[in-house]
C-alpha cells in the first residue's frame, strides 16, 4: 500500500467506525469489521480504487459486521439489524468521529487503556505500532485494547461526552513523545486538529495551541549525544517558527472568547517562552501571573511547583525558595527545583547535594543523566 492510501485509510477509520456504532454495532464487533474492511481495501484498491473511499469502507465494514452477526447464534438480539442493511452509496455527511473520541475516553477506562483505545480506534494505528510506542509486548497491548473495547461495547451515544476527559487523554498521548516507529507527539497533534475541526470549543483550541508551541521546541531539546538541553540553554534558532506562529494565532482566538481553561493558560505560558528572543528576555512577571490563573483553575501542586520556579526568576531565588517551602517535598521534581534555586542563590554545596538526590529520583535515564551532570558541574566548581 502506498503512503497516500495509508494516510487516507487512517483518516477515514474513525468516522467509519463511528457510523457502524451509531447504526447499532457494539464497539468490539464494529472495530473488528472495520479492520477487516481495511484489509480488503489494501487488497482491492491498488487495482480498483473507489470513487467514494469512505462510502466503500462503510459498505464493506457493515457487510463484514453482518456476516459475523449471522454467524453467531448467541447474538440473535442483533437479527433485526440484518434486515436493515442500507443501500450502497455515498457515506452520510454527518461526522460521528467526535462521539468516538468520547467513547474512547469513557470514565470506566483507565488512562492507559483510554490512550491505547484512542490510538487504535481514532488514530488508526496498529496494535504493533502502539505496543512499540509504549515499549510493551504486542500481546500485552492486544489484551489491553481488547479489554478496553469490551468495556465500552455496551455504552450508547445517548449522553453528551466530557470534552475535558477527551482532552486529558490527548494530552497523555502527546506527552508520551516518541518511541518506536510512531511519533506520538505528532499523532496527538493530528488527532487534536481533527477534534478541533469537529467541535468549536476554546479548550480544544487551547490544547492544540499548547501542543504546537511545545512541539516547536522539539529539535532544540536534545544535544547530538542525546542529552537534555534545558529551555534557557536551547538554540532558539532551531525552534519551528511556523508552528509557534500558528500556535499563538490559535491561542489568541481562543482567549478572545473569554472562557479561560487550563490548556489555554498553559499555552499562554508556552507562548511567552516562545516570544522571548533570548532566555534573559523572558517576561517572567507575566508568566507568574499566568501560573496564578492556572493554579486557580486546577489547584494542581505541580502547577504550584512550576510557579515557584517562575517566582524565582521574576523576584529572585529566595522568593522562589519561599514559594517552594509551602509545597510537599515529595512532589516529582521538587528536589530538582530546590537544587536549581539554591544554585541561583549561590549555595553551591546544597545545590550539588540536591542535584545528586534528584538524579536518584529521576523518572528516566535522560533526566537522571542531566541531573548527575549538574551535580558534577557544581562539585567541580567547588573544588577549584
Amino acid at each position: 500500500m502506498n503512503q497516500v492510501n495509508e494516510v487516507l485509510l487512517r483518516s477515514l477509520t474513525p468516522s467509519v467506525l463511528a457510523i457502524l456504532v451509531r447504526r447499532g454495532a457494539d464497539f468490539a464487533a464494529a472495530e473488528d469489521a472495520v479492520q477487516d474492511a481495511l484489509i480488503e481495501a489494501v487488497r482491492v484498491w491498488p487495482a480498483d480504487p473507489p470513487r467514494d473511499a469512505k462510502g466503500w469502507l462503510v459498505t464493506v465494514a457493515w457487510r463484514k459486521f453482518l456476516d459475523a452477526t449471522r454467524a453467531e447464534a448467541a447474538r440473535r438480539r442483533r437479527e433485526d439489524l440484518v434486515d436493515e442493511e442500507p443501500a450502497p452509496g455515498p457515506a452520510p455527511t454527518v461526522d460521528d468521529t467526535l462521539q468516538l473520541y468520547f467513547l474512547c475516553a469513557h470514565p470506566s477506562l483507565t488512562p492507559s487503556s483510554a490512550v491505547a483505545l484512542t490510538l487504535r480506534a481514532v488514530g488508526g494505528l496498529t496494535t504493533r505500532q502502539i505496543a512499540q510506542a509504549y515499549l510493551v509486548p504486542e500481546a500485552t497491548m492486544a489484551q489491553r485494547i481488547s479489554r478496553a473495547k469490551h468495556t465500552v461495547s455496551g455504552v450508547r451515544f445517548d449522553q453528551p461526552g466530557d470534552v475535558a476527559t477527551v482532552l486529558r487523554v490527548l494530552y497523555l498521548v502527546f506527552n508520551e513523545g516518541y518511541s518506536g516507529d510512531v511519533d506520538l507527539a505528532a499523532e496527538a497533534i493530528r488527532l487534536t486538529r481533527q477534534l478541533a475541526a469537529a467541535i468549536d470549543h476554546p479548550e480544544v483550541a487551547g490544547l492544540l495551541a499548547l501542543m504546537l508551541l511545545h512541539h516547536a521546541r522539539r529539535a532544540a531539546r536534545t544535544a547530538p549525544d542525546g542529552s537534555l538541553v534545558p529551555l534557557a540553554e536551547q538554540d532558539r534558532g532551531r525552534w519551528d517558527t511556523k508552528s509557534i506562529a500558528e500556535g499563538v494565532e490559535i491561542l489568541q482566538a481562543a482567549l478572545a472568547r473569554d472562557r479561560l481553561g487550563e490548556f489555554q493558560a498553559q499555552a499562554a505560558i508556552a507562548a511567552l517562552h516562545a516570544d522571548a528572543p533570548a532566555a534573559e528576555e523572558t517576561d517572567w512577571v507575566q508568566i507568574v501571573e499566568w501560573y496564578d490563573e492556572l493554579a486557580r483553575l486546577t489547584d494542581n501542586p505541580v502547577v504550584r511547583l512550576n510557579r515557584a520556579v517562575a517566582v524565582g526568576e521574576a523576584d529572585g531565588p529566595r522568593a522562589g525558595l519561599a514559594a517552594l517551602a509551602a509545597l510537599d517535598d515529595s512532589l516529582p521534581r521538587h528536589t530538582a527545583v530546590a537544587a536549581y534555586l539554591h544554585e541561583r542563590d549561590g549555595d553551591l554545596t546544597t545545590a550539588a547535594r540536591l542535584y545528586s538526590e534528584a538524579a536518584h529520583k529521576a523518572p528516566n535515564l535522560a533526566e537522571r543523566a542531566h541531573l548527575t551532570r549538574q551535580a558534577a558541574r557544581l562539585n567541580a566548581r567547588r573544588s577549584r
